[in-house]
């Protein structure tokens, strides 16, 4: 069976000199995946096969459907088949536990969500920013400086698929005290891979996410420091810009929000006093 993470193809290609050649290449995979809850469909999201179990609890966390493992009874691809019957892995049905919140009548996308966009379809602007269960704690040290700068190539070193495709984000979790990441998973989707590690977390029973770092290869968008304050992260370190958006909810919910931490430097932009010399 040929990998869906990172699929061959034959690319012809060209320069400017002239020369030509046709050869062998690697893609990374993208397929929707819709998601349903308790057999009614909930969303569909575009994303690189692969952890499914663990982005779709990570996305529903976020959308504040459930709070912890605990609230999901069983997940399984048995509902998505093709024309002759094959199972696709391409929908998920999540049975929520008793307890578990559900999602709020009204919430169910309305449309896909695709690989570059976290919130799309959502029903309301009052439905964007949802309560946490896990509220940040105050302010208080969580890394250096000197460990935090190191952080994105830590990241760069665990990005198989990127190595293989060039065509991923990644995210990761970090701690102060750990030469390696507790989890790196990479994705399409910059919001998937973020799902797909907070996922990882709630099998592992380590929420709220208190003493880590959420670093990730892309921009600091809202949606990415949204995401984090769901699951108790104090602090999302992104490799590009972060948008007036993201800093003024990081400022106004607890995260700290760092940008353009590249090449060992980096800029901080909320609650500084979380990174000590």
């Amino acid at each position: 069976m040929v990998s869906r993470i990172v699929v061959p193809t034959r690319v012809r290609r060209l320069s400017a000199d002239g020369e030509e050649f046709t050869g062998p290449d690697k893609l990374a995979g993208e397929e929707p995946l819709e998601i349903r809850i308790n057999g009614e469909q909930f969303t569909v999201t575009m994303r690189t096969p692969g952890h499914d179990f663990e982005l779709v609890p990570g996305y529903l966390l976020s959308e504040a459907v459930v709070q912890q493992m605990e609230h999901i009874a069983g997940m399984d691809y048995s509902s998505g088949v093709d024309q002759d019957g094959h199972r696709t892995y391409n929908v998920i049905d999540v049975r929520l536990a008793p307890g578990a919140r559900g999602p709020k009548k009204g919430t169910t996308r309305n449309v896909y969500t695709s690989s570059s966009c976290g919130v799309c379809g959502t029903s309301s602007m009052e439905e964007i920013v949802k309560p946490s269960s896990y509220p940040l704690p105050p302010v208080r040290p969580v890394m250096r400086a000197q460990r935090l700068v190191q952080l994105p190539d830590e990241l760069r070193e665990q990005q198989r698929v990127f190595d293989a495709t060039g065509g991923v984000h990644a995210a990761g979790l970090f701690l102060d005290s750990s030469a390696e990441p507790l989890v790196v998973r990479e994705d399409v989707g910059r919001h998937n891979a973020v799902d797909k590690v907070i996922g990882w977390a709630m099998h592992q029973d380590r929420l709220p996410l208190n003493d880590c770092v959420l670093q990730v290869s892309a921009r600091a968008s809202f949606e990415l420091v949204s995401k984090a304050a769901m699951a108790g992260i104090p602090v999302l370190s992104a490799v590009s810009a972060p948008s007036a958006l993201a800093v003024k909810h990081g400022r106004e919910h607890g995260v700290t929000v760092v940008g353009f931490n590249r090449r060992g430097t980096c800029n901080v932009y909320t609650h500084p006093e979380r990174i000590t010399e």
